[in-house]
């Protein structure tokens, strides 16, 4: 293995355990440095986690000249900020999705990373697993015929009321934490379908008590192809939904959970009369995605994420909002 990576953690956030701490142990990388707002929750967060040590802020663990690559977890309106002071600093960034608050700031993060030279990526770590790569292959094979339809639904059940990701200012809603994949995994698909897909329509609902901050909102989307997508999220959901359906002129194939598919690693293709499942392991995608960013920094292996597509998402993510009836999500001021 090449030289491990040196990792710093901005932000004491449960999802680092999953999405950067398990990964980093399980192939070798350094976690050297983690900051927090409070500094007792990051010597907590570092007592736990086996970090080596507590940065005194964001700005601090940045300027760290051991740390080489910054991993921004952090609420939403905080990931272009960061972002930008990470590679103002000539840091590799790995960013939790989205990059931005919205189009315009995320072109800011894309014109920084071009003047630093170094790795910026976001965190779509569901692209890095088996089971969406099948998912590709399955269609690029023609098994299922040439595309006509794709569904991709994300949805979970509502967080606290005091959630960041029911905060306008923070960059909260629905679209911003989980109809990025949706719209993600369509614009994917546009190799099979005769290009990038553009936004029809759409439309959402409001969450109450939030105004501004979106509960649920549907996109449809359509393909030079011909083919067509319906791209939904919903962060009130009866339960747990990340399912993405590929419809084919002979067939369809089906994740059943592609945000997560450690979760549930099946894959099913159905044609004419046969249905077969596969599955495809239960590895985390996170630790696919560390492993393809270390060789992309390590090796300069080809990244299929990168800042240019971080501005693309956040571009039909605007749109999708205003379409809908919303705003596209406000700069922390």
């Amino acid at each position: 293995m090449s030289e491990p990576l040196r990792i710093g953690v901005l932000g004491a956030a449960r999802i680092s355990g999953a999405s950067l701490i398990g990964p980093a142990r399980a192939t070798g990388h350094r976690v050297v440095a983690v900051a927090a707002r409070d500094r007792s929750r990051a010597e907590a967060y570092a007592a736990e986690h086996g970090v080596e040590r507590v940065a005194g802020s964001y700005a601090e663990l940045i300027a760290d000249p051991e740390v080489e690559v910054v991993y921004n977890p952090l609420a939403n309106g905080l990931h272009g900020p960061w972002n930008l002071s990470a590679l103002a600093a000539g840091k590799h960034v790995l960013s939790e999705k989205p990059s931005a608050s919205n189009a315009e700031e995320a072109s800011e993060v894309r014109e920084a990373a071009a003047k630093a030279g170094t790795v910026f990526m976001e965190a779509f770590h569901y692209l890095f697993h088996p089971v969406t790569r099948r998912l590709h292959e399955v269609l690029a094979s023609g098994e299922i015929g040439e595309l006509r339809h794709v569904e991709a639904m994300v949805a979970i059940q509502a967080p606290a009321d005091s959630d960041p990701r029911w905060s306008l200012p923070l960059a909260g809603g629905a679209v911003m934490d989980l109809g990025c994949y949706s719209l993600h995994a369509l614009r994917m698909l546009a190799p099979w379908a005769g290009g990038a897909p553009r936004l029809v329509s759409a439309r959402g609902g409001e969450r109450a008590g939030a105004p501004g901050v979106d509960e649920w909102l549907d996109a449809d989307l359509a393909f030079p192809g011909g083919a067509t997508g319906s791209a939904r999220c919903h962060m009130a959901y009866t339960g747990l939904e990340m399912s993405c359906r590929i419809i084919g002129s002979r067939g369809e194939v089906l994740a059943p959970n592609f945000v997560l598919p450690h979760r549930d690693d099946r894959v099913v293709v159905r044609t004419g009369d046969s249905e077969r499942t596969e599955r495809l392991g239960t590895r985390s995608s996170y630790t696919y995605q560390l492993e393809a960013f270390a060789d992309r920094v390590r090796g300069g292996t080809p990244l299929p994420l990168d800042a240019d597509d971080a501005v693309t998402t956040m571009t039909l993510i605007d749109a999708a909002y205003r379409a809908a009836g919303f705003e596209p999500r406000p700069r922390v001021s």
